[in-house]
């Protein structure tokens, strides 16, 4: 995957605040008063909807996140902004206008089924008192941040005249500007960096039909000679992302599963804006979109991806390069964070691997086999020299680290500099501890912070001190 772990850009998202609201509950009968379910409500949950889908994912990837919005004097704004507070986005840029009703969506979900859906909300266009606080407060902090991003949900905050002026200013201080964007009528778009809509959104704008290569090829070339774009973009659902510069290309989608395509849109256009803010190339910008939009359509509702849940996912599809399962002891504490979270069996075992043998790739097949993920805590070369000598190891921590760490089997590995792994298991605190069949009788180091501990027998006569001893004898 692209180089952005550890990064935090600075994003501003501008657009159509909601909140979804779900009531959970059971039917189990008819209503007597009229021919409709009865539903028993077990319990209920609110959510950042809209454009606050997009500030989600974005924290969620870890960008510093502000929000530009118009809410209402109403109770929905409050529950809003104490959402937007959850996630650490200041709601300082959040303008009131009187008499406006933040929009509320609420779906009333019977044994996983929806059954009702009832909006409160205001859609008519935001008053020019409000455009002008929004310019204004545009205005003084855009260059704070690294992109911008304009989400769309046809709420009325995006007006015509607003939308033109923010991205004339965003173009005057060189910052790229994406825009999801909504309606048939693209013109207030035009001068953004990019747009991101759906097959059947160009296809509307574009009064065409998007069926073959051909007109796809002819659609968003469109796009990008009317709307002015740097960069045309279409997402084309299964089939992936095509993208128009100076010639098309189409990157395939990386969806191994597909259970709930909602608020997949939101997380093309909060992921490209990620990468871009990273200083991404678009290709790889995209590609890293895709990867996104796999892990969220692979979930149910409105959902997120982290950096951590995409490098899985990448790794799951054969994609990943050796340094993403490479991780530092501070990475891979959030990481088992987000694991257990998950309920994902971690198993650990650790070594020096100094020449790696079939013996190797047994042992590990068999540690992985007892659950999940599996983290494997290697000895550094410090540590090894004092296990084993001056002469030791072969082959350096670095060498050892990418030779394991490409191996399929292997989900992270982390490097210890101590003479045992007891502080690496106590910060991981796997449920399965591996270790050698040579330890039977012994005691474990670790064991007694474990759930469970497996022995795995070697290969008899496959061991690195053989090896070392038969390539000296020759």
């Amino acid at each position: 995957m692209i180089d952005i772990q550890n990064k935090t850009p600075k994003i501003l998202v501008v657009g159509d605040l909601m909140i979804d609201h779900y009531l959970w509950g059971s039917c189990e009968r008819i209503s007597p008063e009229a021919p409709v379910q009865v539903v028993n409500i077990d319990n209920e949950s609110t959510l950042l909807g809209g454009a606050g889908n997009v500030v989600n994912n974005l924290t969620a990837l870890g960008a510093k996140v502000d929000v530009i919005s118009v809410v209402g004097e109403c109770q929905a704004s409050e529950e809003l902004k104490e959402l937007l507070i959850d996630i650490n986005v200041d709601t300082q840029y959040l303008i009131t206008q009187k008499s406006r009703i933040t929009s509320k969506k609420s779906r009333i979900i019977a044994s996983q089924q929806q059954v009702i859906r009832y909006d409160r909300e205001c859609t008519d266009e935001i008053n020019s008192k409000s455009q002008i606080a929004i310019i204004e407060s545009f205005k003084n902090i855009v260059n704070n941040y690294d992109v911008i991003l304009l989400s769309d949900y046809g709420k009325g905050l995006l007006t015509f005249e607003l939308t033109q002026s923010l991205i004339s200013i965003a173009n005057q201080k060189n910052k790229k500007l994406l825009v999801d964007p909504k309606g048939l009528n693209y013109s207030k778009y035009k001068g953004a960096y990019l747009l991101t809509p759906n097959k059947k959104e160009a296809a509307e704008a574009t009064s065409s039909v998007i069926n073959d290569h051909k007109s796809l090829s002819k659609a968003i070339q469109s796009l990008k000679e009317q709307c002015n774009l740097e960069i045309s973009l279409i997402t084309l659902s299964e089939q992936g992302v095509a993208i128009f510069d100076h010639e098309l290309r189409i990157f395939p989608t990386a969806a191994i599963e597909v259970y709930d395509v909602t608020g997949a849109g939101d997380t093309i256009l909060a992921s490209l804006g990620f990468a871009l803010a990273c200083n991404i190339e678009i290709d790889e910008a995209v590609k890293f979109a895709n990867l996104a939009s796999g892990v969220v359509i692979g979930k149910i509702g409105s959902a997120t991806s982290t950096l951590n849940e995409i490098i899985e996912y990448e790794s799951s599809l054969n994609k990943s390069n050796s340094d993403e399962h490479i991780k530092t002891w501070g990475e891979i504490s959030s990481i088992i964070n987000e694991l257990k979270n998950k309920d994902r069996k971690i198993i650990f075992t650790n070594g020096c691997f100094d020449i790696l043998h079939i013996g190797h790739i047994k042992y590990l097949e068999k540690a992985k086999s007892f659950g999940d993920i599996l983290i494997v805590g290697l000895n550094s070369d410090e540590s090894i020299r004092r296990l084993k000598g001056n002469n030791r190891p072969i082959n350096t921590q670095n060498d050892r680290a990418y030779i394991l760490a490409s191996l399929e089997v292997i989900d992270y590995l982390v490097i210890f500099d101590e003479d045992t792994p007891f502080e690496l298991i106590n910060l991981i605190k796997p449920d399965v501890l591996v270790k050698g069949g040579d330890y039977e009788g012994k005691e474990v180091v670790g064991q007694d912070i474990v759930k469970e501990l497996k022995l795995v027998k070697f290969i008899d006569g496959k061991s690195t001190t053989k090896t070392i001893e038969r390539i000296q004898k020759a």
